[in-house]
């Protein structure tokens, strides 16, 4: 990353380093030795010797002094362009304090000494390099497209588990129903060592067909290290939606399960120091029917003794068979051939691999998804002699360290990044892309944007099961309901991660920790917890803050006094009713900016000067009024989330020059003559994802034509709002409506208070849309003849509409195939219709009700 940066044609272009071009030359030449020496001393400091280990850290701490060298000088650069485009003019006086060492001769001097400082550390490191005789080590290429086409339709080894677990699934499920006349309430521990499937053989008894019978009530949730009482409680009751009554979570709890007989599952217990914790818990969950029973997944033995009192009765899985073991290796190593194809000099190798395993189907999974990167007998050896066969003290973190030790090295960087979030997190993926892309993590690419490139990583990672639990992928659209990728990590890889990352990533309890526990030397920091700035204040008062990431889950209340301290700071989520705490001129290097949820009214105006940021999220920041002026000199800018922000009435002027945009979820338009218009959005070609337009009453015919929608192929849900829904002059928005014409692909389309008696003729052209909504136009008279994918349909306050489509046979022809359709809405799944005062029939081809005629799971009228 740092010689991608040193050697930038930014720098050259606004000549950033003039008086610096010998250091420069010397570090450009230096840092190609030690990136040819790097896999080495990786691997002799993973033989545990000392020296390598203490010289890759030195070498990241100069890194990181590195990075924020030439960051400062991309900004300069990015800084003196603004100045030649005339931001200069519009900051006046501004411009002295929010630059106060702007003069060329001020920056040359204190940049060339932090360069010489730069220089004469990796010096020693190469000398030091030199003493160790680290070598050059080329490793196998990894191929261009690494990412393997039909991920998604790869067997999923899980199958395999399912199939090996089958005699465990019934011997549980036996045990559970024997408990039946059993007053006292049933402990049942499943216990095994991370990566057994004990998760998997939970799911498969909690889902079985006896024990759904058996059973009043099932719950299920996850414990993972933090077993705080009130919070489980509280979750349990939430997240399996329990009707109870009571004022604390416990009491909740307690009315939920009185008399019943349940199941509760608490999947992955494994904290020894909360034996008291559970004894309360329990005391509650003693209220249920003869034959409750709470099942439980620990690897510690120990645990499994505090609550239960013995092991004796505790169900202890055990190791995978061979035999399933290198079905699982197989079907990953070779997921891209038909078995037929498999390559016999390596299936033979397979046997070697499942003794690596330790009877993991996870370590399995692992390993295999490693191997189908390589494709001869010698890279599968090479595999094979790195390290040695996995004992009971590491278990099978060796087996899983190899598979992340084989990833190329920006992919490792992606994946180790992930420590900072705790166990058990759901994160979101577009963020965590962000993040990764404001971290420079992801490198650059001619042609790709790094959105893709950073898509393409984590997929890739996911087909090796470093991420799991994904939810929507491929990251096309694929849920009406929800839009956005989900993941977690195993807790097992969550162990490479922090193997990896050692110190630099770090996840906080607020509530539980002192300021002596901080983490000084995290770069990368997740809070959660309440008064997040209590412990941020306390410990910064300690030390120099080095923090890159710094995510804050709940909110702040106070302010940050330090927060101005965060020089190398990338990424920052905070929300908070102060944004004036944010001190853009200290935060140069921001690319991630989060104050989503937040009090604020405004958006401090020296924002526009953070030349870097990429990401700006404001979503549902309620009193939100105004923008900052000057935003179109944020060039870098690639996200915008504006949506939620009710109090929102206009743009900032120019917005066309932020030719980087992906997505801005929501453009508010302004008949004011300082602010941006809709027709603007035509400059924007990468705009994708959901966007609405609001106040539409004030876009003229011409302009919305200017938008260009239709062009924005990256679209899949569209919202248009007009202010007033008390218009009675029918189709006086038809133009501007005919006018924002979409791309055929739309997904979602949701229009709200428009004029019309028709919809525009482009609807028609949807046929791949999923949901319509038309809300409040109150002069519209028909809809559009036919959708065939529809699946949701909402119609609410249009009191002029008098019938839905014709419900009759017909033929049509999509992509060259005829299709009988016996509905207008042959899919419809879920329809909503209300305040449709001249509503009078659903027209029908023949008799039969409405649910019928088209399989409607939902409808309300």
């Amino acid at each position: 990353m740092v010689k991608a940066k040193a050697s930038s044609y930014l720098l050259e272009q606004y000549q950033v380093m003039e008086g610096m071009e010998e250091q420069h030359g010397v570090l450009k030449r230096k840092l190609p030795a030690i990136l040819d020496i790097i896999a080495d001393a990786e691997e002799q400091a993973a033989k545990h010797r000392e020296g390598a280990k203490a010289w890759l850290e030195a070498l990241r701490k100069v890194a990181y002094q590195a990075n924020d060298v030439f960051d400062e000088f991309a900004y300069e650069a990015l800084r003196r362009k603004a100045m030649k485009e005339g931001h200069y003019k519009m900051l006046g006086m501004g411009a002295i304090k929010l630059f106060p060492s702007h003069n060329r001769v001020v920056f040359r001097h204190r940049m060339g000494n932090k360069l010489r400082m730069v220089l004469q550390a990796i010096e020693v490191l190469i000398a030091k390099m030199n003493a160790f005789r680290f070598e050059f080590r080329p490793g196998h290429p990894v191929p261009v497209n690494y990412l393997r086409e039909n991920s998604s339709q790869i067997n999923d080894p899980m199958d395999i588990a399912r199939a090996s677990r089958d005699e465990d699934r019934k011997k549980v499920v036996k045990a559970l129903i024997d408990q039946v006349n059993n007053v006292n309430l049933t402990i049942f521990p499943i216990i095994g060592m991370g990566g057994l499937g004990k998760t998997t053989l939970a799911q498969l008894v909690y889902n079985d067909p006896d024990i759904q019978k058996h059973f009043q009530l099932r719950l299920w949730v996850c414990v993972s290290d933090y077993f705080d009482v009130d919070s489980l409680a509280k979750r349990i009751v939430e997240e399996n939606g329990c009707q109870a009554s009571g004022n604390s979570a416990l009491d909740k709890l307690q009315s939920a399960v009185s008399g019943k007989r349940y199941l509760l599952v608490l999947d992955d217990v494994w904290n020894r120091d909360e034996a008291h914790k559970w004894e309360k818990l329990k005391s509650y969950l003693e209220h249920g029917g003869s034959g409750s029973s709470v099942l439980t997944t620990t690897r510690d033995q120990e645990v499994a003794q505090l609550m239960m009192g013995t092991t004796e009765g505790a169900y202890k899985l055990g190791n995978l068979g061979d035999d399933f073991l290198a079905e699982i290796i197989k079907m990953r190593a070779f997921s891209s051939k038909q078995e037929k194809d498999w390559p016999h000099d390596l299936v033979n190798m397979v046997g070697d691999f499942v003794k690596r395993c330790a009877g993991s189907p996870l370590a399995a999974t692992a390993l295999g998804s490693m191997l189908s990167t390589k494709t001869t007998v010698d890279e599968w050896k090479d595999v094979l002699s790195r390290r040695a066969i996995c004992d009971e003290k590491n278990g099978i973190l060796p087996i899983l360290k190899l598979s992340y030790n084989c990833l190329p090295s920006h992919m490792r960087q992606c994946f180790a990044f992930c420590a900072m979030f705790p166990k058990d997190y759901e994160i979101d993926v577009e963020m965590l892309i962000q993040l990764w892309m404001a971290n420079g993590f992801i490198p650059e690419k001619k042609g790709a944007h790094p959105e893709t490139y950073g898509k393409n990583i984590f997929i890739e990672l996911a087909s090796r099961s470093f991420f799991q639990d994904v939810k929507g992928i491929p990251f096309e659209f694929n849920d009406i309901e929800v839009s956005r990728v989900t993941c977690k990590i195993h807790d097992l890889m969550h162990d490479v991660a922090l193997d990896s990352m050692g110190k630099e990533c770090a996840a906080i309890a607020t509530e539980e920790s002192k300021s002596e526990d901080f983490p000084h030397s995290a770069r990368h920091l997740l809070l959660s917890g309440y008064n997040p700035e209590i412990v941020l204040n306390a410990s910064q008062e300690k030390g120099s803050p080095v923090i890159q990431t710094l995510l804050c889950e709940e909110y702040v209340y106070g302010d940050l006094q330090h927060l101005s301290k965060y020089m190398s700071a990338r990424a920052l989520r905070i929300k908070t009713e102060r944004a004036l705490f944010l001190k853009p001129r200290c935060l140069h290097h921001l690319r991630y900016l989060d104050l989503s949820r937040s009090d604020i009214k405004s958006v401090p105006e020296d924002i526009r000067i953070l030349y870097h940021l990429q990401t700006l999220n404001l979503s549902d920041c309620d009193n939100l009024e105004r923008l900052p002026k000057g935003m179109k000199y944020m060039t870098a800018l690639r996200h915008m989330y504006t949506h939620g922000c009710q109090k929102l009435n206009s743009m900032p002027a120019d917005l066309r020059h932020l030719t980087s945009i992906q997505r801005l979820t929501c453009f508010v338009a302004s008949a004011g003559s300082d602010c941006s218009k809709v027709g603007e959005l035509g400059r924007l070609d990468d705009l994708g994802g959901h966007l609405e337009l609001r106040q539409l009453e004030n876009v003229k015919e011409a302009d919305a034509k200017e938008a260009k929608l239709r062009n924005k192929k990256n679209l899949d849900r569209l919202t248009l709002r007009w202010t007033n829904s008390d218009k009675e002059v029918e189709n006086s928005d038809g133009g501007v409506l005919e006018s924002l014409e979409p791309h055929d692909g739309l997904k979602v389309l949701r229009i709200y208070s428009c004029s019309i008696d028709t919809c525009p003729a482009w609807m028609n052209k949807l046929q791949g849309i999923v949901e319509l909504e038309l809300s409040d136009c109150k002069t519209l008279k028909k809809l559009p003849a036919i959708f065939p994918l529809l699946e949701k349909l909402l119609i609410i306050g249009c009191k002029s509409l008098a019938a839905l489509p014709k419900a009759s046979i017909t033929k049509e022809t999509f992509g060259g195939i005829e299709t009988e359709y016996r509905s207008a809405f042959p899919a419809l799944k879920e329809m909503e219709l209300e305040d449709v005062d001249m509503f009078q029939r659903w027209e029908a081809g023949e008799e039969g009700t409405l649910e019928e005629q088209n399989g409607v799971e939902s409808c309300h009228v």
